[in-house]
């Protein structure tokens, strides 16, 4: 490390997204301010790579290691960071990008590095089931099993993330769950899916959380009971506009921990990865535990009419497969039905 100057380490994921790294790499080496920090730029090479990564940098009490990737890299980074004097900076490149949104770091690599050069430091609260650190959201039911497809799809983006999710919705059975908050009193809930907010929304301005924020200390649980497929749309227009907690089939609960008993051990979701866990999980807030780069206040430059035009490109996608889904299905429904009515006129 050059001496009087902060040293910075950029964990870059080939592989995450769909951004081509080798500019982002090249918009490193010409733009980051080389009169303030000193820095090196190294690739993940396997699972766990980036973690480990940021953890020999803390040891080596580095100022930053700023994840160059999409939610999986962050939260590797992010964990090895946890209750450390490094901070964590972040490039968005990946699917969903939801911390980085949350946050208001801007997609566009080039904004997202004045960030970096700015050097403007938070510290946010993150979250644990059962230990397993995460940093946005968390959960069980359909939006971990969704997680799951995703991962198995083999191609990443909002397109495949959709398709996965209307794909699973056709056969998708709620379950039930023993919750318990705070160590209160515990209820039973039959639910869609559970999902604890840390920030309040899981990537790609989807709102599952609307009213978390990253410094109070609390987890914003969001609870949906089962529903139609005519509630869908509404549901799909609420989760893009920060209002699905006033749905009728939504109850949102706010807590330091939550205890969740399912049936059977089955998948969770973290950051937008599965994972398997048991029947009992724990999920807990740590408060203010990491150190994160984010934009000054003054320098916040994400406009309303941009906000605006995000959340209006994502509903018409989302329209367009669920009508697409809807048709399907009836056209499934139509076909099977002439099939019984065909045995039926042989008898």
């Amino acid at each position: 490390m050059e001496k009087d100057k902060r040293h910075i380490t950029f964990v870059v994921n080939p592989i995450s997204g769909t951004a081509e790294k080798e500019q982002i790499v090249q918009m490193i080496n010409d733009f980051l301010d080389v009169e303030k920090y000193s820095f090196q730029i190294l690739y993940t090479e396997y699972a766990g790579h980036a973690e480990e990564i940021a953890t020999q940098c803390a040891k080596e009490n580095q100022f930053a290691v700023v994840a160059v990737g999409g939610d999986g890299t962050v939260n590797e980074v992010g964990r090895a960071l946890t209750h450390t004097h490094t901070a964590l900076g972040i490039i968005p490149c990946g699917s969903g990008n939801g911390l980085a949104r949350h946050l208001e770091i801007s997609m566009q690599a080039r904004k997202a590095l004045e960030v970096i050069n700015e050097g403007y430091v938070e510290a946010i609260d993150y979250g644990t089931i059962n230990r397993r650190k995460f940093f946005c959201t968390c959960g069980v039911g359909f939006d971990a099993f969704v997680s799951l497809k995703f991962a198995e799809a083999g191609k990443r983006g909002i397109n495949t993330y959709i398709e996965q999710s209307l794909n699973a919705s056709l056969n998708y059975k709620p379950e039930t769950y023993k919750v318990t908050i705070d160590d209160n009193e515990t209820e039973i809930y039959q639910a869609f899916l559970i999902a604890c907010g840390n920030a309040a929304q899981y990537g790609n301005n989807a709102y599952i959380a609307p009213k978390a924020t990253l410094t109070d200390g609390f987890l914003d649980v969001t609870i949906i009971s089962p529903f139609t497929a005519l509630d869908v749309p509404s549901l799909t227009l609420q989760l893009f506009t920060k209002t699905i907690d006033q749905n009728s089939h939504i109850k949102t609960l706010r807590c330091k921990t939550i205890n969740i008993r399912r049936e059977k051990p089955g998948v969770i979701h973290f950051d937008g990865d599965p994972g398997n866990m048991g029947a009992n999980l724990k999920v807990k807030i740590h408060h203010a535990g990491l150190k994160v780069i984010v934009p000054a206040e003054d320098s916040k430059n994400r406009s309303v009419t941009n906000i605006a035009q995000e959340v209006i490109n994502g509903i018409r996608q989302l329209n367009d497969y669920i009508f697409e889904g809807i048709r399907q299905r009836n056209s499934e429904l139509l076909s099977e039905g002439k099939k019984r009515l065909q045995k039926l006129t042989k008898h």
